[in-house]
């Protein structure tokens, strides 16, 4: 099974995207911060990361370049 890591600090938003996601049959795993999403992206080397831009820390452009590193 194929899985996502969601970044995202909206609730709302989160839910869709984790709700919509396992819809189509993918695993998720869930952040609500930038740290948070990198620590999680190279414990679980997720397939896909979905990141806001705009996030509590460290924002998306940071976590992506940290990521990237």
């Amino acid at each position: 099974m194929k899985t996502v890591l969601i970044v995202e600090d909206n609730e709302k938003n989160m839910k869709l995207a984790r709700d919509v996601l396992q819809a189509k049959g993918y695993a998720t795993l869930e952040a609500v911060t930038g740290e948070e999403g990198v620590r999680l992206a190279k414990e679980k080397t997720p397939n896909l990361v979905l990141m806001d831009i705009q996030l509590p820390g460290i924002n998306g452009i940071e976590a992506l370049r940290q990521l990237r590193a």
